[in-house]
C-alpha cells in the first residue's frame, strides 16, 4: 500500500512540474517572407527567419512565452493584429504616428531610412529626390516611403510593389528607373549576389528615417510591458547587437 501511494505521490509531483511548461503562453507573431535579413522565408527549413525573429524569440524566452511564427504580406500585419489573429507583429515596421493611432509599439530596436536603387547603366551619384525630378519610382505597398515619395510632387509616377524583391526584379530589369526601400533590405540582397544588374546609390542621404519596433494590440499592455522589459536586457547584455552582427547589421 505504502509503494503504491509512493508512486501516486511522484506521479503528482511530475504532473505538477509539467504543467507550467506546457502551459506556457503561445504568442502568435505575424512576420513577412520577403524582407531578408529582417524576416525572410528560408526554402530548406521552410521557416520564417532573420534579425525580427531571432529577437522575439530570444524576448520570448526571457518573458517566458512561446513564439508562434505566422507569415504574411506586410500590408496586411496591422490588419491582422487588430482583428487578434496574431498577438504581436515582429517585422521590419518603422514605428510611425499614423501607426501609432492603430496599434503600440515597444520601445525602438533598429533604426534606419530608405536605400536608393537604380540600374548599373545609370551611374548617376544622385544625393536626394530633387536629383530624380520626373522619373518612375518605386516603394512597396504600406510602408513608410510611400506617402512621402508621392507628396514630393516630383516624381511622373509612384509605382507600388507588393514586396521589395519585386521593386528590386524591376530595376535589375530596366523596367523601373528607381526604387525606393529598406536600406539594410536591399544592401543585404544586393551582397548575396541577387539582381546584379541593379546597384545601391551610395551617394544618396536618406530622408525618410525611422525605427523598427516590435508591434502590439492597444488592449495588450501587458505584453508590451514584458517585451520591453526584455527588450532592455536584451540591449544591456549585448544579445541584440549580437543579433544585429549575425545578420550583418550595425548597431544604431
Amino acid at each position: 500500500m505504502f509503494k503504491y501511494l509512493l508512486q501516486a505521490a511522484c506521479a503528482s509531483l511530475a504532473l505538477a512540474v509539467a504543467v507550467p511548461a506546457s502551459a506556457q503562453q503561445v504568442v502568435k507573431v505575424g512576420s513577412t517572407p520577403t524582407s531578408v535579413p529582417f524576416t525572410f522565408l528560408d526554402t530548406k527549413t521552410n521557416t520564417i527567419q532573420g534579425v525580427m525573429v531571432d529577437i522575439i524569440t530570444e524576448v520570448g524566452k526571457d518573458a517566458g512565452f512561446q513564439v508562434q511564427i505566422e507569415p504574411m504580406q506586410f500590408s496586411t500585419l496591422i490588419a491582422a493584429l487588430t482583428s487578434k489573429k496574431i498577438d504581436v507583429i515582429s517585422a521590419a515596421m518603422f514605428i510611425t504616428p499614423a501607426r501609432k493611432e492603430v496599434i503600440n509599439f515597444s520601445d525602438p530596436v533598429y533604426t534606419y531610412g530608405e536605400g536608393l536603387l537604380v540600374p548599373n547603366s545609370d551611374t548617376k551619384n544622385y544625393a536626394g529626390f530633387d536629383d530624380l525630378k520626373g522619373a518612375t519610382v518605386g516603394a512597396q505597398v504600406g510602408t513608410a516611403f510611400v506617402e512621402p515619395l508621392k507628396k514630393t510632387g516630383l516624381f511622373s509616377e509612384v509605382k507600388i510593389y507588393d514586396t521589395i524583391p519585386d521593386i528590386m526584379r524591376d530595376v535589375n530589369a530596366g523596367r523601373l528607373q528607381a526604387g525606393f526601400a529598406d536600406y539594410p533590405v536591399v544592401a543585404y540582397n544586393l551582397k548575396q549576389g541577387q539582381f546584379p544588374q541593379a546597384r545601391l546609390v551610395e551617394s544618396y542621404k536618406p530622408t525618410i528615417l525611422g525605427s523598427v519596433g516590435i508591434g502590439v494590440g492597444k488592449d495588450n499592455q501587458e505584453l508590451l510591458t514584458k517585451i520591453n522589459a526584455s527588450l532592455a536586457k536584451l540591449k544591456a547584455n549585448g544579445t541584440l547587437d549580437k543579433i544585429l552582427g549575425k545578420w550583418g547589421l550595425k548597431a544604431s
